[in-house]
């Protein structure tokens, strides 16, 4: 393995580390919040919670007839679903199946980048994550057109969904009728031929196990947000630290693929895509504090706070705000820490997540006189607690 750099860059997301309080603590307007490693972890191995973020109260004006899609649901169903699916996320699978598929969607979009000579890496990158995540779940048609559609449908909006103002209902409407065009489009479409012969992939395993064509439009839309919008951030923020570090850029670019993944982990680390993820207690929930026991309430809201358990000195060592892909982590300590969660609600897709990063950045960075012509601008996505980068735009000779 390639020895690693010792960098000093710092988290480009802008995130605050640690808030005010000890780790485990209930804020002023009642929501808990947990922000050390080792109570992060517990709290999201616990089985007595349920799903508090992504905007799940709007699930409750979903018609009673459809049902939810697997990240909304919590308990003995969701885990058996998770069972059932995990098959499709297998690192092993990931890469016999998918890998060529990878190489293939990166070259084409690197080829794009030669002929026009610059682009907009988001755009790239979004496109590339259409590709790979349309093939795990079995939706045909345009990829081009489709991703149109999706990022459409997940641009960031100023207005609430709701009709309380004009705005809110502008949105609702171009929310249906992005939704109507991707179902008909694609996912109507993919559900009639597979009806006529399964594939391996999810929708034929959801028509499997009895869902409508509106459940397996829930799903795709969940796995979209989940397999298509949050790699594409990570792509491009991985690829921000390459362009504006030149020791991490060459370890990137000598290293073996080991190597490149310890770089993509820390990166990942330092720059969760996803910050926070919030949970309700659906029953006393007792945890193991610095200080003693800490016991959360039942129906309480909780805020797990990723980007700073990530950072915890005791599960990531010295100096966790610092890029380090060599750093000794304690054991039991992924190299990424929680950034892809943990428990039942851990994210299925992180082997596709960190291969499809790799293949593409590989690609992308052997490109003569690569450069980044223009930095990205961070935005907040509080919906999904999530940072989107805009506007990073890169050139080639």
């Amino acid at each position: 393995m390639t020895a690693q750099p010792h960098v000093t860059a710092k988290p480009h997301a802008g995130r605050e580390p640690v808030a005010p309080g000890c780790p485990v603590h209930r804020g002023p307007e009642g929501v808990w919040t947990i922000q050390d490693y080792a109570g992060a972890r517990e709290f999201l191995r616990h089985t007595d919670t349920r799903q508090g973020g992504f905007e799940v109260e709007y699930m409750d004006n979903m018609p009673v007839h459809i049902r939810r899609p697997v990240i909304y649901r919590d308990g003995p169903e969701h885990r058996e679903h998770r069972r059932q699916t995990a098959r499709f996320f297998t690192p092993r699978r990931v890469d016999a199946k998918y890998r060529e598929l990878m190489r293939r969607a990166a070259e084409e979009q690197c080829d794009r980048l030669r002929a026009s000579g610059r682009a907009d890496l988001s755009e790239m990158s979004f496109l590339l994550s259409v590709v790979v995540a349309a093939e795990v779940i079995g939706l045909d048609g345009d990829r081009a057109r489709m991703a149109r559609r999706l990022d459409r449908f997940f641009a960031k909006h100023t207005a609430a969904q709701g009709w309380d103002s004009p705005q809110a209902i502008y949105r609702m409407f171009q929310i249906l009728l992005t939704m109507s065009s991707f179902f008909l489009a694609n996912v109507w479409p993919s559900v009639r031929a597979r009806r006529q012969r399964r594939r391996d992939d999810l929708i034929s395993h959801l028509l499997d196990d009895g869902c409508t064509p509106a459940d397996i439009l829930g799903e795709c839309v969940t796995f979209a947000a989940a397999g298509m919008i949050t790699t594409r951030e990570f792509i491009t923020m991985a690829a921000w630290h390459l362009f504006t570090d030149d020791e991490l850029r060459t370890a990137y670019r000598t290293g073996d693929e080991q190597a490149r993944y310890a770089i993509l982990h820390e990166i990942l680390r330092l720059d969760p895509v996803v910050s926070d993820l919030y949970r309700y207690t659906t029953a006393e929930v007792t945890l193991t504090a610095p200080d003693g026991p800490v016991t959360i309430p039942s129906g309480a809201k909780v805020d797990v706070r990723l980007a700073a358990a990530n950072r915890d000195p005791a599960a990531v060592g010295d100096n966790p705000d610092t890029l380090c892909p060599a750093r000794p982590v304690a054991d039991g300590v992924a190299d990424y820490a929680l950034s892809f969660g943990d428990g039942q609600h851990r994210c299925p897709g992180a082997a596709i997540a960190i291969q499809e990063t790799d293949v593409f950045l590989t690609t992308l960075f052997a490109l003569p006189g690569l450069r980044m012509t223009k930095s990205p601008t961070v935005r907040d996505r509080p919906e999904i607690s999530s940072y989107e980068l805009v506007g990073l735009e890169i050139a080639v000779d």
